[in-house]
């Protein structure tokens, strides 16, 4: 019998997650499993794996042939790294102190790389979302002017004529009575005096 690892279905169509099964090659895809080995969940970033590895390990060392999907997430989690090593150990290259200490330096750098992976997968959302309040905040600046433009337009469409004060028209000035000099008049008694002889000579 063909022993295949591979994944099996669960959840509503746009949100699917999978269970990691052994089964036989023949059995249909979501049919009858030998056993469970864990879980996968794409839907997370980076995806969720929940496995058994001293089981999924077991099942590669007896031959079990892994679907690409399958294969993918064990060689992620360190099976195939671990066989690698226990080959080495089969063949004499190491014992087995060397290759759990070579493995366990390979799950650290791993760790590592995922750390780092997860600082800049915040770093990059942050920023993300920093552009998009700044561009927000741009568009709300210029809806608020355009809307302050056009209340001043009605505003002005719909303030009162100023009323416009005629000046009072400029008074004419009376003209000045002339003045006669006082040496133009000549004195009433003077003249009554040179008159006063002639009338006496004519009565003579």
């Amino acid at each position: 019998m063909a022993t295949k690892i591979r994944l099996q279905r669960h959840g509503r169509k746009s949100y699917a997650f999978y269970s990691i099964v052994i089964a036989d090659s023949r059995a249909p895809r979501d049919g009858k499993f030998t056993e469970k080995l864990g879980t996968y969940n794409p839907n997370t970033n980076p995806a969720t794996v929940d496995l058994n590895f001293d089981s999924a390990l077991s099942w590669v060392l007896k031959g079990a042939q892994p679907t690409d999907t399958v294969r993918t997430i064990l060689s992620n989690e360190g099976i195939y790294m671990k066989k690698h090593l226990l080959g080495g150990v089969t063949k004499g290259a190491f014992g087995e102190a060397e290759a759990e200490a070579k493995f366990e330096a390979w799950k650290a750098n791993k760790q590592t790389g995922l750390s780092a992976l997860k600082a800049k997968q915040e770093a990059d959302a942050k920023a993300d979302a920093k552009a998009r309040f700044e561009a927000e905040k741009k568009v709300n600046e210029a809806k608020a002017k355009v809307l302050a433009e056009k209340k001043a337009a009605e505003e002005a469409a719909n303030a009162p004529a100023p009323v416009v004060e005629e000046a009072p028209a400029e008074e004419v000035a009376a003209p000045a009575e002339e003045t006669v000099a006082p040496e133009e008049v000549a004195p009433v008694a003077e003249v009554a005096t040179e008159e006063a002889p002639a009338a006496e000579a004519k009565a003579e």
